[in-house]
């Protein structure tokens, strides 16, 4: 499996090839979280998957990534006519230099998963501090929604044994509703479906691409919200 932390690091103009190809998000996150001028943070907000598609709505973006490499990606890749709306942080979710109750949606897309897998030994108490992060940060009426994978190379959900116990938790400890969507990823042909894949999830998922031929990969995700803005630490 590829050195995720390097490719973070490293490769963050690659990586943002690779996401590109996904669909956007926009209508997802504006159902459960209408309206605009909104002041927004984007936890784990890498190259700017969801940070791109939140600038419309946003009157304050927030982004934080633990990479600097990936920030400088996303200033890149935001349009210089909202860098006056853009804040970026590099930090860790556990501890986040910001005041309290300063946004009204917290997002988080494939992200928070790092810190709170099972191969984690201190997964449990990560996402704790997590949650009481968030809390902390939202304003009342606020709301979070998270965004994690429910499988790639998949038509139908198959999580992530190492994830299962975390998902658990977002529903039963932390009363967040669910469901899951479909992510595919729409490359321009099929070799960079495979060259892409291979860069990021590894050989396996890469030569299966290759041995189908398109440029369509299959991916599921799932999403997480709080409606109430209220995220309680367990």
């Amino acid at each position: 499996m590829p050195d995720h932390e390097h490719i973070y690091r490293m490769k963050a103009h690659l990586y943002h090839r690779l996401i590109a190809a996904q669909p956007d998000l926009s209508n997802i996150m504006e159902e459960l979280c209408p309206g605009g001028d909104l002041d927004i943070l984007d936890l784990g907000a890498g190259s700017g998957r969801l940070t791109l598609s939140l600038l419309p709505r946003a009157r304050s973006l927030s982004a934080s990534d633990l990479s600097p490499a990936m920030l400088e990606e996303l200033v890149r890749n935001v349009p210089l006519s909202c860098h006056s709306r853009l804040m970026t942080i590099a930090a860790d979710h556990r501890n986040l230099p910001l005041p309290d109750h300063s946004f009204d949606l917290i997002v988080s897309g494939w992200s928070l998963c790092y810190l709170a897998g099972s191969d984690e030994p201190e997964w449990e108490a990560n996402l704790k501090q997590m949650m009481s992060e968030i809390n902390r940060l939202l304003r009342p009426g606020g709301t979070v929604i998270l965004f994690e994978t429910m499988g790639t190379g998949y038509s139908a959900p198959q999580p992530p044994p190492f994830l299962l116990e975390y998902y658990n938790q977002l529903e039963r400890q932390y009363e967040f509703c669910h469901r899951w969507i479909r992510t595919d990823y729409t490359f321009r042909s099929p070799q960079e479906a495979e060259e892409l894949t291979r860069f990021f999830f590894g050989d396996a998922l890469a030569d299966e691409v290759r041995l189908n031929g398109l440029p369509i990969v299959p991916e599921c995700a799932g999403v997480w919200w709080k409606e109430s803005g209220k995220v309680h630490p367990a």
